[in-house]
């Protein structure tokens, strides 16, 4: 199979979106995607780092029209999804890409393991419960797709049950789009040496054993085995509504540039409004000034 690393500059209309999007049905090769790339990206981490910060001011004012326009009866909003092996850093883009957003119109959930009461019902029962409302932006740390990764890997369910799961993600998502959801899913592409790297991080610095966990390392022998059940989800999920992106993520500071950048563009495309206001504003303005 050809290899299809990314390239460096920008997709030909400028867009990240573009140039990261996994090609409905493309067959995936994740060996052949640098993880330590930096596609479209700025020069280096200064530069990318600056680059973050002045996307903030951007993307508050776009998430304040989309929450503002929710107010008046728009439907839409945004689901921004985040998957990758343990350390891609789906926690650090919650830190710093969320952190550019008001928290009030956030709606942050992160998927562990089901709980009894979950494993009663259908397996995107629990997703359906923490969706965003109309006007908020909703950020998945893990996500429904844990039921076709983990539940393959570790042999969870019975093939021919997983293999419907994928036809009913994609259902599942495209209703989503259809009743106004602008789904991003990004996978968070870390390589094996990274990966180990910061394992070691963490067991070097007493402040981090709290996010490890021995079990860890019993993971990473499943490596291969994972990236296969990752490849399999990326060229069977990303559908023209709601495509993948593969987010090199060994450099955390392109990874959080990439996954912002991706956000205001799907933003900036969705172009929300601030509502009309449905009353007198002169008359409002007269009483307000003749009341002193």
């Amino acid at each position: 199979m050809a290899k299809k690393k990314h390239k460096k500059g920008t997709a030909k209309d400028g867009s990240l979106r573009e140039l990261l999007r996994v090609p409905e049905g493309e067959r995936i090769d994740l060996s052949s995607y640098d993880a330590a790339g930096t596609p479209g990206g700025p020069a280096d981490k200064a530069a990318g780092t600056a680059a973050t910060a002045r996307m903030g001011e951007r993307l508050a004012g776009l998430q304040e029209r989309l929450w503002a326009a929710g107010s008046a009866g728009d439907r839409r909003r945004v689901l921004l999804i985040l998957q990758g092996m343990d350390t891609s850093g789906k926690g650090g883009t919650v830190k710093h890409v969320i952190g550019l957003f008001n928290p009030s119109g956030c709606r942050i959930k992160a998927f562990k393991a089901p709980t009894r009461e979950e494993l009663n019902h259908p397996f995107l029962w629990r997703v359906v419960k923490a969706l965003p409302e109309p006007g908020e932006i909703g950020i998945f740390d893990r996500s429904q797709y844990e039921d076709v990764l983990i539940a393959r890997v570790r042999e969870l369910v019975p093939r021919s049950q997983l293999g419907r799961r994928y036809g009913q993600i994609n259902r599942f998502e495209k209703s989503l789009v259809d009743d106004g959801v602008v789904v991003v899913k990004c996978f968070l592409h870390i390589s094996y040496e990274q990966q180990k790297r910061r394992l070691l991080e963490r067991l070097d610095n007493p402040d981090k054993h709290w996010k490890f966990n021995p079990g860890d390392i019993d993971e990473r022998a499943l490596w291969p085995a994972y990236q296969e059940a990752y490849e399999i989800a990326l060229e069977r999920c990303s559908t023209d509504a709601a495509p993948w992106f593969v987010i090199p993520a060994d450099r955390k500071w392109y990874r959080n540039w990439a996954v912002s950048r991706l956000l205001l563009e799907h933003l900036e495309a969705m172009d929300p409004q601030y509502p009309k206001a449905g009353f007198d504003v002169e008359e409002c303005r007269e009483r307000l000034l003749a009341g002193r």
